[in-house]
């Protein structure tokens, strides 16, 4: 009776990830807030911030499937004013595309809650793990099966159901970029798993209805617009909300192969792009801070003028495109390997393609911070200790689990085998 927490060691990890990055992530709050946000603001900002904070942690933790709706609801309506606090009026917009397709998808999710209600009386997430299997025939079943996951896809920015994305984090204060960059769509993609694995069971996902054909070809689409659309951005959030596309792409690769190695890729990925994408956009709150701009055209000689700022950047930057001895790396090797272990060459030199081409869009900021010479004149000093601190903890945490990969790989492969019962 009443809401019930489950905790297991697929929770336990995204629990980690959300948690960490959303106590990080407040430190870098107060001069970003005070520099960004419009007068008077700051009391909305951090209860929104806490409330969202709060959902996201509530959908990773609740074992019952109504009450993911109710959290992933909590979780959005405080990320709608989060975005929408940004100072550029195109912030209300993208907040308002973002509240209509987020409804659109929380809608769907929840007619799909519905139908298995009507089918197998229950909510409870372990009940309906017994009772869903029984009812593969069932058309309800069914139809709840592909509402949850078109809906869960809005809530995920799966392509082509990524279009709310880019703007969102685009005109977003910096610090709301950094905390929803890193922590809602990696909690979609854990319900979606949560969906796909427990609840309907990898046999009705994928083999009853063979979902992983239809999601495969989707992310790799994704991986390769996401990033090909990036590549042709003069602004560096929208830059990094496209890259995201991409990246999203990658960790439902890891879905769709249905296999232990697979998964623990997919998993990995889901921990090392919130570190990645945390670090990338906290460095570029540095920039904004500093010089009220983050166009590309505007970061001429930023290298030398804030060399720890754009050092930070850089790591972000090469564990985004998976250089060795960063965790980006690591992930993507996982899914290489599990593509070879299904004799899917082609995916794995698919996956190497498109990781490629992130060197592109990376290098046109490398480029022009460390390549041309600084405006006359220009005074723009590092950005301060406080703002600093939270994106280099980032920053080393990409390089420190590009080389101790026990927690990470060793919680991701357990995650694994639990949600494919390969123990």
């Amino acid at each position: 009776f009443g809401i019930e927490y489950v905790v297991d060691i697929v929770n336990a990890y995204v629990l980690l990830i959300v948690s960490a990055i959303g106590a990080l992530v407040i430190t870098f709050g107060k001069q970003s807030v005070e520099r960004e946000l419009p007068a008077g603001k700051d009391g909305l900002f951090y209860t929104a911030y806490l409330l969202c904070l709060a959902g996201l942690l509530g959908v990773t933790i609740t074992g019952d499937a109504f009450n993911i709706f109710v959290f992933l609801e909590i979780s959005s309506l405080s990320s709608y004013v989060l975005i929408s606090l940004g100072r550029q009026p195109m912030a209300l917009t993208a907040a308002y595309r973002y509240l209509v397709l987020g409804t659109i998808g929380a809608t769907f999710y929840l007619i799909g809650v519905g139908l298995l209600y009507q089918a197998t009386g229950t909510l409870n997430i372990a009940d309906l793990a017994v009772r869903v299997p029984e009812l593969t025939e069932n058309r309800s079943v069914r139809a709840a099966f592909a509402f949850m996951t078109v809906g869960i896809g809005i809530k995920l920015a799966l392509f082509p159901l990524h279009i709310w994305l880019p703007n969102a984090y685009a005109y977003a204060p910096s610090v709301s970029s950094a905390f929803l960059a890193a922590t809602a769509t990696k909690v979609s993609i854990y319900v979606l798993i949560r969906v796909f694995y427990t609840i309907f069971g990898p046999a009705f996902s994928f083999e009853t209805l063979p979902l992983d054909w239809v999601l495969l070809p989707l992310a790799i689409i994704a991986m390769f617009v996401g990033s090909t659309v990036a590549i042709f951005q003069v602004d560096m959030k929208r830059m990094l909300a496209y890259s995201s596309v991409a990246q999203i792409g990658y960790m439902v690769v890891g879905i769709s192969l249905v296999s232990v190695l697979g998964m623990t890729g997919g998993l990995l990925h889901l921990f090392n792009h919130a570190l990645m994408k945390g670090a990338l956009f906290l460095a570029m709150g540095c920039i904004f801070y500093r010089i009220g701009s983050v166009a590309v055209d505007d970061l001429d000689g930023l290298g030398r003028r804030m060399p720890w700022t754009m050092a930070a950047f850089v790591i972000g930057s090469l564990s985004l495109i998976g250089v060795p001895l960063t965790a980006g790396f690591v992930s993507k090797m996982y899914l290489i390997l599990a593509a070879w272990d299904k004799d899917w060459w082609w995916l794995a030199g698919l996956i190497v393609f498109s990781s490629l081409l992130a060197i592109i869009y990376v290098w046109r900021i490398i480029e022009v911070a460390y390549l041309r010479d600084p405006p006359e004149g220009s005074e723009v000093k590092e950005a301060p200790l406080s703002l600093l601190f939270p994106a280099w903890v980032l920053a080393l945490a990409n390089i420190y689990f590009g080389i101790d990969t026990r927690l990470s790989v060793g919680v991701a492969e357990n995650a694994a085998k639990f949600l494919l019962g390969a123990n």
